[in-house]
């Protein structure tokens, strides 16, 4: 075993003695040691909960004859960092995760590990520690939250980020929004759309690191305390095999899971995660692959923000095995590929079936033929821009406009909330990015504010940074190079004229190459916002969003 570096033969002893002096008894430490590494915190709905999921993932490990040992991982919430300063911190935290992560884990030679993340962040960072450390590996998640109804309306997190909006334009009374905020956010569990954290949890179960139903099985259903017993159990199975993330996560794998990405209608922060992960296996993910499998694969789910169905929703229908099994009639899915189960794809989803044709549609009967995100290029995106096409009303899909220019979110917010914005503008919101942020913020406040105040139909929103999983709208992120790095993003003036060509993946401002040159030469890098700390070492080393934003090696 390979935790016997830390406890066999007699030179171990003083090791085993500090193993005792915890109350490890003889016989636990001769078996295998499984690290569970839970970021259960308090100041994060989707993690709130999470110390009863590590019990059970150490019960299911105890059942099948291992040690669990567990120790904590942090994470930032989104919802509450976003829209000001501590918004710069959450995409950072991702490489944090990873390196904590793999420091607890190869210093301390488990023979497997399980991952307890839900939100954001927390989930790519311990997917890249998972496939960093390469022992055997389960990720289980907390599992999704409720929707509510109220009204006739499911509610999540976004309905109160545009009820903001809304009221900003006069269409809610205080006594409205209120309403939404005691109702939209029922309990414990991610948030309930198919945002950023419900993306990847899925996509965790697509890759073949997650079990079936890692995505979908509700946090407060009794399924995931199952669920999570056995993801316990089955890491000892996956020891036993000699099963490690490095034979799970293939090229072949991520092609799966940008297929399924595409069906379900992903958020677009899936784009900046995949490449990040792939990384740490020698995986490179060119975003011209992103447009090349969606080209092929049908957007089949309109889950919130692109529809009024939610996780939960998903879940009732058959949830990602269902999707799968969809997808694998016309053969777009690899299906010999091993996965956490001990089973290929092709045996995971050989008895799903689909529930709800109208959570997930036939095959023969899609939402759109193509998929739920697009790459777009251009003079103003020459390295790429991303879009949840799946999200854009079919207005947007092909517009142009002036561009409004501002050099941070917050000046944009304050430009929103006061009116300023007209009906056919392009807002440009730069020095965003992964080094001029730096950590490339999300902007669910401007985002919400517009479709909030009913203006998602005829206003885009340009960023070099990034946008929630819960945007809804022609909002394109992840503009490369940014800004900061001297893209042309950065010599963008009020009044330029934008083209956005979703269909063709197209986006580009109407200035001549000889005035793009001129504007340079008169244009100078700002200096770093942030200098010190964490921020100030990440922004000297983040790569492009095009590359998935890691830092450089």
């Amino acid at each position: 075993m390979k935790s016997d570096i830390v406890k066999k033969g007699i030179e171990k002893a003083p090791h085993r003695a500090l193993f005792k002096a915890m109350g490890y008894t003889d016989e636990e430490i001769q078996r295998p040691l499984i690290g569970v590494v839970n970021a259960k915190n308090e100041i994060i709905p989707g993690h709130i909960h999470l110390d009863k999921i590590a019990e059970a993932v150490k019960a299911g490990i105890r059942m099948a004859g291992g040690t669990p040992v567990e120790f904590g991982a942090i994470g930032v919430c989104d919802g509450i960092a976003m829209g000001h300063e501590g918004m710069k911190y959450s995409l950072a935290t991702r490489e944090l995760i990873a390196d904590s992560c793999e420091a607890m884990g190869l210093a301390h030679s488990f023979d497997g590990m399980v991952f307890i993340p839900n939100c954001d962040k927390i989930v790519p960072g311990m997917l890249m520690a998972a496939a960093r450390i390469n022992v055997p590996s389960v990720v289980i998640s907390g599992g999704p939250m409720l929707s509510i109804q109220r009204d006739g309306k499911s509610l999540d997190l976004n309905s109160v980020f545009e009820a903001v909006g809304a009221y900003k334009a006069g269409k809610m009374t205080e006594e409205e929004v209120w309403e939404y905020e005691e109702c939209a956010c029922p309990g414990c569990g991610s948030c309930s759309g198919m945002f950023t954290a419900n993306s990847m949890n899925c996509l965790t179960e697509v890759l073949g690191l997650g079990l079936p139903g890692n995505g979908t099985v509700p946090a407060v259903y009794a399924e995931r305390i199952r669920l999570a017993k056995k993801a316990g159990m089955k890491v000892m199975e996956l020891v036993e095999k000699g099963i490690k993330p490095s034979d799970i996560l293939t090229p072949k794998a991520f092609e799966n899971a940008l297929t399924v990405d595409m069906a379900l209608g992903c958020s677009t922060n899936s784009v900046l995660h995949l490449p990040a992960i792939a990384h740490e296996v020698g995986i490179e993910l060119n975003l011209d692959i992103v447009n090349e499998i969606s080209s092929r694969v049908p957007n089949l789910c309109k889950l919130a923000p692109a529809g009024y169905h939610h996780v939960q929703d998903l879940y009732a229908a058959g949830g990602v095995q269902a999707v799968m099994k969809e997808l694998s009639k016309k053969n777009l899915l690899h299906l010999d590929l091993i996965t956490v189960t001990g089973k290929t794809v092709g045996e995971n989803i050989e008895k799903a079936e689909v529930k709800d044709r109208e959570v997930i549609r036939s095959i023969d009967n899609p939402y759109s033929t193509s998929g739920g995100i697009a790459v777009l290029r251009g003079n103003l995106a020459p390295d790429g821009a991303v879009v949840k096409r799946s999200a854009v009303a079919p207005e947007m899909l092909v517009h142009s406009g002036p561009a409004r220019v501002f050099d941070s979110e917050d000046e944009a917010i304050n430009a929103i909330y006061n009116g300023q914005i007209k009906k056919g503008d392009v807002v440009i919101i730069r020095y965003e990015g992964p080094k001029g942020g730096p950590g490339m913020r999300e902007m669910l406040s401007p985002t919400s504010a517009i479709a909030g105040m009913g203006l998602d139909k005829y206003v885009a929103l340009i960023t070099d940074g990034r946008f929630s999983g819960a945007t809804r709208g022609a909002s394109i992120g992840h503009v490369s190079p940014e800004a900061m790095e001297g893209g042309n993003i950065a010599i963008v003036k009020d009044g330029d004229i934008i083209n956005i060509d979703i269909p063709n993946g197209k986006l580009n401002v109407e200035i001549s190459d000889d005035e793009i040159e001129k504007r340079f030469k008169e244009w100078k890098a700002p200096e770093p916002r942030i200098k010190k700390g964490y921020l100030g070492r990440y922004a000297k080393l983040v790569t492009s969003a095009s590359t998935g934003a890691v830092l450089k090696g």
